[in-house]
């Protein structure tokens, strides 16, 4: 796939155009084999410290390091129908700009993303999944997601934000739609299709048996989580050929960053033999 990278005049962050006439922002890090950062619903690189530093450290270690804003996010602004083949053609993207190949680190939805990826045959070596939010029946799952998309293609943006987070802890939502910004914040939620998208196709595999994924997977999660987390990670595990089920230092959904990135070190090493 075509790659076409243009330098601003930051620091560090660089864009590339998908095959698909996308712009994605990007962090390059490092030298080495290639991890790329993929990120679920929500945050951006200037809003996700933790993954800029866990992607810092796995350079300093010898890896290269992509972290990336998904298409609708941060500088990779992206009109009309954000879905999950748009999303597809960034990762794709990302990988490029990585060196060819990759391990995906995904993180929430961004393992459903990355799962999708390794099985659309996108040159993944390997995947280091945290607390894929899996686990509902597959037809709950997909009624969930139909509705998203019928509330988006209807511009109802606020009910579609509420939508998609009614399963999340409910301080979290109140604490969006007690700011200000609640309007601008919820018009977000149209980057959140592919996110939808990506789950209803990853439980349905799940549950069909029809995971066609044989690149070694780490599915890891937090000491501290929700307890459907450790139960999606095994149910990923039993559907691979090469799975591996890992607690780490972690808590609130979110990993530490020290040694998150010795283990994506010495995972993305393993993966490039």
């Amino acid at each position: 796939m075509s790659c076409r990278r243009l330098r601003r005049q930051t620091r560090m962050t660089e864009y590339a155009t998908t095959s698909r006439g996308d712009r994605v922002a990007y962090d390059l890090r490092g030298s080495g084999p290639a991890v790329v950062f993929v990120t679920g619903a929500g945050p951006d690189r200037a809003d996700d410290p933790i993954t800029a530093e866990t992607a810092q450290r796995v350079a300093d270690a010898g890896l290269t390091a992509v972290t990336f804003d998904r298409l609708g996010r941060g500088e990779s602004p992206a009109e009309g129908r954000l879905d999950l083949d748009r999303e597809l053609a960034a990762v794709a993207s990302m990988i490029e700009v990585a060196g060819g190949s990759a391990v995906l680190v995904g993180h929430s939805s961004g393992c459903s993303v990355s799962l999708r990826a390794a099985e659309a045959g996108l040159p993944v070596t390997g995947l280091a999944l945290w607390e894929a939010p899996l686990g509902d029946p597959a037809p709950t799952t997909q009624a969930w997601a139909d509705e998203i998309e019928r509330l988006l293609d209807a511009d109802d943006h606020e009910n579609a934000m509420r939508h998609y987070m009614k399963d999340m802890p409910p301080e979290w939502l109140a604490g969006m739609e007690s700011s200000p910004a609640w309007p601008m914040i919820a018009r977000t939620v149209a980057a959140y299709r592919a996110d939808a998208q990506s789950l209803a196709w990853a439980q349905h595999a799940l549950e069909d048996g029809t995971l066609d994924v044989t690149v070694p997977v780490l599915a890891m999660y937090g000491v501290e989580t929700f307890p459907e987390m450790p139960v999606a990670a095994a149910s990923i595990v039993a559907a691979v050929p090469k799975g591996t089920e890992k607690e780490m230092p972690g808590a609130m959904h979110s990993w530490e960053p020290e040694p998150m990135a010795a283990e994506l070190a010495e995972f993305a090493r393993g993966c490039a033999g």
